[in-house]
């Protein structure tokens, strides 16, 4: 195992979580509009508690989106700045991914679509099927209007997130597949310890300046340089 710190402030939710080999700590709070002033005393706090320094972690993961354009510029210039300093790779990773990763003890078989309201009346969405407890996905990740939504595979599916606040707007054809609709699930800095760790051991770490935000407009990848 590793030693990992993960940061996300990706939705109204703020979390830090710390791996140190396979020992959890973990801090999460719902505060919109206060990111800045709580992510770093959080970091601080945590790394203290686990009496452990920066250097001497393996990498620093983050929520890089989709999500809120300023929430996810907060954690990746709050990521890259640790990193710098300890000489550490970052591990950019998936918010919509990490909320399946939060639903697979109680998926209990089923598929899970993941949603997150991107205002202007549409949603940052994707869909995963569990394949030994880990999410692998079953389309790329998109933004699309909510009755632009489709599922990949019939069957039943576990519905994540605040993008489900709009399935009144959704075909009603996939509406009736949910078989359970989970709006107040966040992702969180403690799922997204686990696909980091996968990243680490795939040697997938990057250098701090190339690890940058990840946005979803017009149905296509765009990353921050690219806005």
């Amino acid at each position: 195992m590793s030693r990992i710190l993960a940061l996300d402030t990706s939705t109204d939710a703020c979390s830090v979580a710390l791996s140190l080999d396979g020992d959890l700590h973990q801090e999460f709070v719902i505060e919109p509009r206060r990111h800045t002033h709580l992510l770093l005393p959080m970091v601080e706090r945590l790394l203290a508690e686990a009496g452990v320094g920066l250097s001497q972690l393996d990498a620093i993961a983050f929520g890089r989106g989709p999500g809120s354009f300023a929430g996810i510029r907060i954690a990746t210039g709050a990521a890259q700045g640790l990193a710098l300093a300890a000489e550490l790779p970052l591990l950019p990773v998936s918010t919509l991914q990490a909320m399946a990763v939060s639903a697979r003890d109680r998926a209990q078989g089923r598929n899970v679509i993941t949603a997150l309201d991107a205002r202007m009346d549409e949603v940052y969405w994707a869909a995963f099927e569990l394949v030994d407890g880990l999410p692998r996905a079953l389309c790329q990740e998109q933004v699309a209007a909510p009755a632009a939504v489709t599922l990949p595979l019939a069957g039943s599916w576990l519905a994540l997130g605040s993008g489900w606040r709009y399935a009144q707007q959704m075909e009603a054809g996939l509406v009736a597949q949910l078989d359970a609709m989970e709006l107040d699930c966040y992702p969180t800095a403690a799922a997204m310890l686990i696909l980091a760790q996968q990243q680490l051991e795939r040697g997938e770490g990057v250098l701090p300046e190339q690890a940058l935000p990840v946005y979803l407009r017009d149905g296509t990848w765009k990353k921050r340089d690219e806005q």
